[in-house]
């Protein structure tokens, strides 16, 4: 198989001929990369990543300084209801995307998957997660405004995407803490559900891929998030209680993980064995499929290059094995 074809075999449920691999280690490690490899292009080429992260477009929300400042600092729904939004359809902030989807699609025959914005985690930015988590029961329905407002633009910001050619659209929207949901499951299907349906039905409609990126622990909503149709769902955080092998009992036929390899327990720590095991245990565990190895987040700088090449050495090695 191809890698293209790998990945795509893996979100369909078939057996793929080994583990496809990636892993976020640009944003904390590229100077690192690029000193031992030549370019992080490199690595990716080293290691035959068969996939790739996509980032890149135009953002919803012009600079809200200014809106800061008039309100002394707190953004309220109801004050950025009056502040236009980007326009999705800026072709001209595309550019970088497409550059992108030529590099590792075109030219390296990579599955290629675009970030796109949630619905909460989105408005963080707008508002802070503090503050947004109290608006969730202060301001439910001038939120429902906003949320509306906000799937709209995503919408038209994953159809463009697609047009360009990306295979799959990635929703990133973190709603889990370390034990449980950074809310009551009522307040996400009330509010947060209805806006990611209309986003996802959309998507589905043009017969691509959907994936959701979520962190923490997010059983509550597990069956809504089948619901919605996501395709795939990273990272499925272990160290937050998110258990692989309940996955497989009970939802592997529903959708396939990304991840596996855990940025807050397992790589950056010095403990190569520690490492090497976990590495193996998670690959083993899906050796008849189910799986896009992935790291969970970015990788962290307190790992060194030479525990990254380990890493990798290791999920290259492994990745060509398990599935004999």
């Amino acid at each position: 198989m191809l890698s293209r074809e790998r990945v795509i075999a893996v979100i369909e449920h078939r057996q793929p001929d080994r583990i496809p691999i990636y892993g976020w280690v640009r944003a904390n490690l590229e100077p690192q990369i690029t000193e031992a490899f030549g370019s992080v292009e490199a690595f990716e080429d080293k290691y035959e990543f068969d996939f790739a992260h996509l980032f890149g477009g135009p953002g919803p929300y012009p600079a809200l300084d200014q809106l800061r400042a008039d309100s002394g600092g707190a953004i309220e729904p109801g004050s950025l209801l009056d502040i236009p939004l980007n326009d999705p359809d800026d072709t001209a902030a595309y550019q970088n995307i497409a550059d992108q989807i030529r590099h590792h699609k075109e030219e390296r025959g990579r599955f290629v998957y675009v970030q796109t914005p949630g619905i909460f985690e989105c408005l963080n930015g707008a508002f802070g997660i503090e503050n947004h988590l109290g608006y969730l029961l202060l301001f439910e329905e001038q939120l429902h405004e906003v949320y509306r407002r906000q799937a709209a633009w995503n919408q038209a910001f994953a159809h463009n995407c697609l047009d360009l050619g990306v295979d799959m659209v990635h929703v990133s929207d973190d709603w889990g803490s370390q034990h449980t949901l950074l809310f009551h499951p009522d307040v996400w299907w009330r509010l947060i559900y209805p806006y990611h349906k209309t986003t996802c039905q959309s998507i589905k409609e043009r017969g691509a891929f959907l994936s959701l990126h979520s962190d923490g622990n997010n059983w509550d909503v597990i069956d809504g998030i089948v619901d919605l149709g996501f395709d795939v769902f990273h990272p499925f955080q272990e160290s937050a209680g998110m258990d692989l092998q309940r996955y497989k009992d009970n939802y592997r036929d529903k959708f396939v993980v990304m991840g596996g390899l855990d940025v807050q327990t397992t790589i950056g720590f010095g403990k190569l064995d520690h490492l090497r095991a976990e590495i193996e245990r998670v690959m083993r565990l899906f050796a008849d499929g189910g799986l896009l190895f992935c790291t969970t987040h970015f990788v962290q700088d307190h790992c060194t290059i030479e525990e990254l090449t380990f890493a990798f050495d290791t999920v290259y090695e492994l990745s060509r094995k398990v599935c004999k």
